[in-house]
């Protein structure tokens, strides 16, 4: 069976090139979409479950970090390479993820060179297959902890560092018909709703008019992790890491009954060390 491609670039001019060009070095290949836009490359992948997913990193909606992060959840993600402008600071980075990458404008010796990299991948996922290993990390083909390692790393990149001590100390929370001042020490977790983020501490729930990603970028990284699109949890508060089916995991909490679910790329933040 021919490989399947996804191209995602908002630059029609760049997509036509990389196209032209897998064209030229993997004429066995079919190319099943080329999109311009994060939103269309979801819904593409999702259509055709493309074997490859060429993403540019920086697109209008979403970006290609945000839907390698969609992409990790599926049951047979898609092997990712990043079209991409960062420089060679930010390329170390993919380096130690063992994620591919194409620099922007496309050359063609190094496009080859990734495409030879795919080839091996899939002929190796084909015969770990066919010796009966497909549920093994080379069968699965794609390595979501390091593709998750990445996402975040790459994402650090773009973040404004705080400096330490500067970081979020109080939230000003609508409770009612009063504006509640709660110490971020205080907070279980945020999570996500339509159009706010509710507060949980263990004075109750209260909710603040602030989007999670740029409550984010306001707290100590190394207190408050996020472990899925909509949530963000003091890991002080967390008692135990719990596999569910489907190798799924989730969290207990300390002194609280609910669990919370960690999605599949946030996964490696509780391997056993």
């Amino acid at each position: 069976m021919s490989p399947t491609l996804l191209i995602a670039d908002d630059e029609p001019l760049l997509a036509r090139v990389l196209e032209s060009e897998l064209k030229t070095l993997w004429p066995e290949a079919q190319i099943v979409a080329v999109v311009h836009d994060g939103v269309a490359a979801l819904d593409a992948a999702r259509l055709h479950e493309p074997d490859v997913a060429f993403l540019d990193i920086r697109m209008p909606g979403m970006s290609g970090m945000d839907v390698a992060r969609e992409l990790i959840e599926l049951d047979s993600p898609p092997l990712v390479v990043f079209v991409t402008a960062y420089d060679q600071f930010a390329l170390e980075a993919f380096e130690r993820a063992a994620v591919d990458y194409v620099l922007k404008p496309v050359q063609h010796e190094r496009l080859e060179c990734t495409v030879e990299r795919l080839k091996a991948r899939m002929a190796a996922k084909a015969e770990a297959e066919g010796e009966g290993e497909a549920d093994s990390d080379i069968g699965t083909m794609v390595d979501t902890d390091r593709l998750a390692q990445l996402l975040q790393r790459l994402e650090s990149l773009e973040k404004p560092v705080a400096v330490r001590g500067q970081y979020l100390r109080f939230v000003r929370a609508l409770v009612g018909q009063e504006v509640r001042i709660i110490p971020v020490d205080e907070v279980i977790y945020f999570e996500a709703t339509d159009k706010y983020v509710n507060v949980v501490s263990a004075n109750g729930e209260a909710l603040i008019r602030t989007s999670l990603r740029e409550l984010l970028q306001q707290l100590d990284p190394d207190r408050f992790w996020q472990i899925h699109r909509g949530t963000v949890v003091n890991i002080e508060c967390v008692a135990s890491a719990v596999t569910q089916s489907l190798g799924r995991l989730s969290l207990r909490l300390r002194n609280r009954p609910e669990s919370l679910p960690v999605a599949r790329q946030y996964a490696h933040l509780f391997k056993q060390m």
